[in-house]
């Protein structure tokens, strides 16, 4: 009972101070002492000279210093002779998992023990983060801590896919290094789908030949390459898995089957239902393309697994099973007296079966087949285990079922969903998912009791690419919500503390800079909020900050400075004349900018201009996507706006006295998506013209009009549409509508200015 009131009490210390640490995730117990540890150039990193697993953790922290803060630790072979960063493995460190670990500073150095490599290794981690607490290089301070380590979860996992957009092999390596450095320990990494297969099967070489290269829709226009792809080589992925084990991360492989199958088919037509050659897709959304069920094409999949488990050593091999929309096999007489031959109920459990013969080929080799929830339909295999993406509840199902899951739920633990609705956000999906989101996803769902709970294995976040082009793109979208999901994976729930968690950030904030992550600083952003209208028409208007988190000091200016400590502080909304620039930014306890600072413009052409961000959904979808003009496009802006269901956008509150015209800035997009069963949801505008227009409405996009603008039939991609706006009193909403054939492009509004009768915005 005296050693439960320990870790017990252990516990509270460490809810109450591990928010003063600056350590991502949280550990477990923290204890703090007095005095401290300065560790210089001269401060060994000692190990048993026996133990290699020491070592490597040992040279991992050293290089993690090195890099990180310029400061050079040598590392030895033991036993230490004085002050000492000492790493040992134990059999009887107290601790639960041999992820676990025990790391002590005294004034008489450092000691991290723990049972196993991997807590040695998550020890090193802890013992970096403590040594880089900020901005800083040369020697540091470390103030006493007894810390007790282990994690919440077994699988915390990151998904990243490198189908719709290509990563090179160094940048898979970034993202496992950051992965490491948060304590995730699955790379979930997505392979084959619709537009590209991206791993080498020597049998098949036609996959990578043909499967890994699509040709984009507009090819060759405005930067877009003429064709775009790439594959990894087996000794690319060997290379990879090994970098990953070193850093104590399993690789589980995604094959997509049946459904995502199109690039394959491209490759080899006899995989497929029809037989024909379809192109590898340059189409986002779901495709109708399945895998045939005969014995040709289960062969080949067993082929294709051979080589994927002779590459990935993990247990797992996830095989999708997601969004395989079943009309091929409807239509298809062959399939249909399969089924009958079965003695199957219908396609889905035509599809439970083929998993089911994947998941008993995968366990005679010794692995376990994982899948998306749909396996759950017509009969989830035995042996499967369910990631759960379509919300909770398939875990729910799962887990009373008695099969293993992990909790990746859309949109909460999607990092394709923007951060954000600032303005100066990049590409994703809508609605914003914050970085508070992340940090309060449970895992455990209250449906299950303490058994059924005992099967989730743990959590993940997906970084689906579709509008992730570039690296660039992927670490804004990943970095940091992905410390807030590790904190959620590896931390006990019962210590989670969201102001704690934020007053860590700028530490890791100052990390990822160390090693050049492009994080977002959204949550900490500065919000310049007006009423536009009011300000209009008085010349002057009543600014009001904030920011996501509500953290931070914010600072701000009105005459072109850069805001600092010592401009003024943001109490309450204050008044400004017309014209002037505010900006402003939120600042940390120590003075430093928690973001980069954010401006407003405050005049009349501002204030008559609604950014793509700052303009809803026409009534009847609330369907969002921010992409950007070119599919594959290498920089992060520009971006826009639509809703793929119906090319239409809302201003709203337009103030129309004395404004006699309107300029559209727009640009013609790609209409790159397959939505199988949702096609028939897409709203058609007919034109009077075969390119369309863009039609003005008011009030509702019934409303009277009050413009027509053509749109050009060819030309540049980006253009303005201007023209008259019949005259109108008071404020009202403006419906502006594309018309023109949904087989043809989408248009993306950047900006739309309302232009008064002087002609001078």
């Amino acid at each position: 009972m005296k050693a439960i009131g320990l870790i017990f009490s252990l516990a509270l210390v460490g809810a109450a101070h591990a928010a003063t640490l600056p350590l991502l995730p949280a550990p477990a117990q923290v204890n703090t002492g007095t005095g401290g540890f300065t560790v210089t150039a001269q401060t060994p990193v000692v190990v048993d000279g026996n133990d290699q697993a020491a070592h490597r953790a040992a040279d991992y922290l050293a290089g993690l210093t090195r890099r990180t803060r310029h400061l050079a630790l040598q590392v030895a072979n033991g036993p230490a002779s004085g002050a000492a960063i000492v790493l040992q493995r134990d059999p009887r460190a107290p601790v639960s998992s041999d992820e676990g670990y025990v790391l002590d500073v005294t004034p008489q150095g450092i000691r991290i023990v723990a049972r196993g490599e991997a807590g040695l290794f998550y020890g090193a981690v802890t013992a970096w983060q403590l040594l880089s607490p900020a901005s800083g290089e040369g020697d540091v301070r470390v103030e006493s801590v007894h810390i007790q380590d282990q994690p919440r979860f077994a699988w915390r996992g990151l998904m990243l896919d490198s189908v719709r957009h290509f990563q090179t092999t160094d940048e898979v390596r970034t993202v496992i290094d950051q992965m490491a450095q948060h304590k995730l320990n699955v790379l979930h990494w997505h392979l084959t789908d619709d537009q590209g297969w991206r791993i080498e099967i020597k049998k098949y070489p036609e996959l990578t030949r043909i499967g890994a290269w699509r040709t984009p829709p507009g090819a060759g226009k405005n930067g877009e390459p003429l064709r775009y792809g790439g594959f990894y080589t087996q000794d690319e992925i060997r290379a990879i898995v090994a970098y990953a084990a070193d850093r104590h991360i399993t690789i589980v492989p995604e094959i997509d089957m049946p459904g995502h199958a199109q690039a394959a088919v491209a490759s080899y037509p006899a995989l497929g239902v029809t037989g024909t050659r379809p192109p590898v897709s340059v189409d986002w959304g779901v495709n109708p393309y399945l895998y045939n069920v005969d014995d040709h094409t289960i062969r080949f999949l067993e082929d294709v697994l051979d080589e994927v488990m002779a590459l990935f050593p993990s247990t797992y091999i996830h095989v999708g099973g997601d969004e395989a929309v079943k009309d091929q096999w409807q239509a298809s007489a062959a399939v249909q007296a399969r089924i009958r031959e079965l003695k199957l109920k219908d396609e889905n459990a035509m599809q439970s079966w083929l998993i089911e013969q994947m998941g008993q080929y995968l366990a005679a080799h010794g692995r376990r087949v994982i899948g998306w929830d749909e396996i759950l339909e017509g009969g989830v295999p035995p042996s499967a285990t369910v990631m759960s993406w379509r919300g909770t509840k398939g875990a729910i199902e799962a887990a009373k079922q008695g099969h293993d899951v992990v909790l990746s739920p859309a949109p909460q633990l999607y990092l394709d969903q923007m951060q954000s609705d600032l303005a100066d956000e990049t590409t994703g999906r809508l609605p914003s998912m914050s970085l508070q989101s992340y940090y309060d996803f449970e895992a455990v769902p209250k449906e299950l009791d303490a058994a059924q709970a005992k099967h989730v294995l743990g959590m993940q976040a997906n970084m689906w690419t579709e509008h992730m082009p570039t690296l660039r793109h992927v670490e804004h979208a990943v970095f940091p919500r992905i410390a807030a999901l590790a904190e959620a994976a590896w931390s006990p729930a019962s210590s989670h503390d969201w102001n704690g968690f934020l007053d860590r950030l700028p530490a890791q904030f100052a990390r990822y800079r160390a090693r050049d992550i492009g994080y977002a600083d959204s949550a900490f952003a500065a919000d310049i909020e007006v009423d536009r209208n009011l300000a209009i028409s008085s010349g002057a208007a009543k600014v009001t900050l904030s920011n996501q988190t509500r953290h931070g000091s914010l600072h701000y200016t009105i005459d072109g400075s850069t805001p600092t400590a010592s401009s003024p502080l943001y109490v309450n909304s204050f008044t400004v004349k017309l014209p002037t620039t505010v900006k402003a930014v939120a600042l940390g306890a120590d003075g430093a900018p928690l973001a980069q600072v954010r401006q407003r413009a405050l005049d009349l052409v501002s204030l008559r201009t609604r950014g793509t961000a700052e303009m809803d959904n026409c009534p009847g979808s609330d369907f969002r996507l921010r992409i950007q003009p070119s599919p594959d496009a290498t920089s992060m802006a520009p971006s826009y706006v639509v809703n793929v269901f119906d090319n239409c956008r809302m201003y709203p509150a337009a103030a129309l006295d004395d404004i006699t015209s309107i300029r559209v800035n727009t640009a013609r997009l790609p209409r790159n998506y397959q939505l199988a069963h949702e096609q028939k949801l897409v709203v058609e505008h007919k034109g009077a013209t075969p390119q369309g227009e863009l039609v003005v409405h008011l009030d509702t996009c019934k409303g009277k009009t009050l413009a027509t603008l053509p749109l050009p039939a060819g030309g540049a991609e980006s253009f303005t549409l201007q023209g008259p706006l019949a005259a109108q009193a008071g404020v009202h909403d403006l419906c502006m509508v594309f018309t023109g054939p949904i087989t043809g492009p989408l248009y993306g509004i950047g900006s739309a200015t309302l232009v008064p009768a002087d002609g001078k915005p």
